[in-house]
């Protein structure tokens, strides 16, 4: 969607008019990148409509804590609940599972209990970050 903004501008006794037009950003949901990258919900269906800000990619939990932003799309190969309380605490998007693994029941029913979707692909840490990039980036 684009917005028009108009600017007058006054030059000697003449007055102009200059139209600017300025694109306004789309802030991605979880739901979208779901259906577009053909990704697995495992848990955590009510915070579909979480907006993207990013991504991070790391397996190390302390990293993420240290060094992820609100918002972000959480791409990792840990399954365990722990990954949930750390999305929770960090106001992550979501958390995002590689190479088809799947989250364990505990993680599954922490992630329902605190909204944080839990999602899944077959798709290497690499091939869907690169997605990722490509979808929230352009």
């Amino acid at each position: 969607m684009e917005k028009a903004y108009l600017n007058l501008e006054e030059g000697g006794d003449k007055l102009y008019l200059m139209q600017i037009r300025i694109k306004e950003h789309h802030a991605m949901k979880v739901s979208e990148l779901v259906k577009e990258l053909n990704l697995m919900v495992f848990s955590g269906g009510e915070g579909l409509d979480r907006e993207i800000s990013g991504g991070y990619v790391s397996d190390l939990l302390s990293d993420v804590m240290e060094n992820s932003s609100e918002g972000e799309v959480w791409i990792t190969l840990q399954t365990h609940c722990n990954v949930v309380a750390i999305a929770c605490r960090k106001e992550l998007a979501c958390v995002l599972l590689v190479s088809s693994l799947a989250p364990g029941q505990d993680t599954i029913d922490h992630s329902n209990e605190r909204g944080i979707p839990v999602l899944g692909t077959s798709l290497s840490t690499f091939e869907i970050a690169g997605l990722l990039f490509q979808k929230i980036k352009t």
